[in-house]
């Protein structure tokens, strides 16, 4: 067997709640949240199969969290250009729009074009990983501050809470810029896993 045709290759289309995975050679599919945890059980399963790449369509951001989860768990990322996957898609003769077969296109191509990976640039990786865990945990205080508003009596503490939630709120907003800038200055920089 050749060795091109031993690696595996993953592929997941993105969409704004949803993973949708397709491995190759295996064939196999499933789909997780686009959140924390479905990225979790993500990374969980994508370590039993040690994939050579995993490549996603960019998606104007909704690949941003599942990107940055993945390199930072130390698999090689690659975020695709979707032009170039639907004209591949085209050559193949594929016109069928779902997301299971749009996981599996985007392997595919991965799989024949194999194209240039470049890494991220340390830094560029070091600032995706950080503002990763430190929207993890925004959400995580978001989530126990909504808990503690329907358990409070207190006018005074539901309002202590929902000034708190604002916060917490704003701090979400502004990370999520932070990670979009990031995100822009790869595709302009002209680095960064992307073909």
């Amino acid at each position: 067997m050749d060795h091109d045709e031993a690696q595996v290759i993953v592929g997941i289309d993105v969409s704004k709640d949803r993973l949708d995975v397709a491995v190759l050679p295996s064939g196999e599919a499933f789909a997780v949240g686009n959140d924390h945890a479905g990225i979790d059980r993500l990374v969980g399963r994508l370590r039993l199969l040690d994939p050579h790449v995993v490549a996603l369509e960019a998606t104007g951001g909704f690949e941003l969290l599942s990107a940055a989860t993945l390199s930072s768990a130390g698999f090689t990322v690659m975020i695709v250009n979707p032009a170039q996957v639907r004209s591949y898609a085209q050559a193949l003769g594929r016109r069928a729009k779902t997301d299971p077969i749009d996981a599996a296109v985007i392997a595919a191509f991965v799989a024949a074009t194999k194209p240039q990976i470049r890494p991220l640039r340390d830094g560029e990786t070091q600032a995706l990983s950080e503002l990763v865990a430190r929207r993890r945990q925004i959400v995580q205080m978001i989530v126990a501050e909504e808990n503690r508003e329907r358990m409070a009596l207190a006018k005074q503490a539901h309002r202590s809470i929902k000034r708190l939630l604002a916060a917490l709120r704003r701090e979400l907003d502004s990370l999520d810029a932070d990670r979009t800038t990031i995100s822009a200055s790869r595709r302009s920089g002209g680095s960064a896993r992307r073909c």
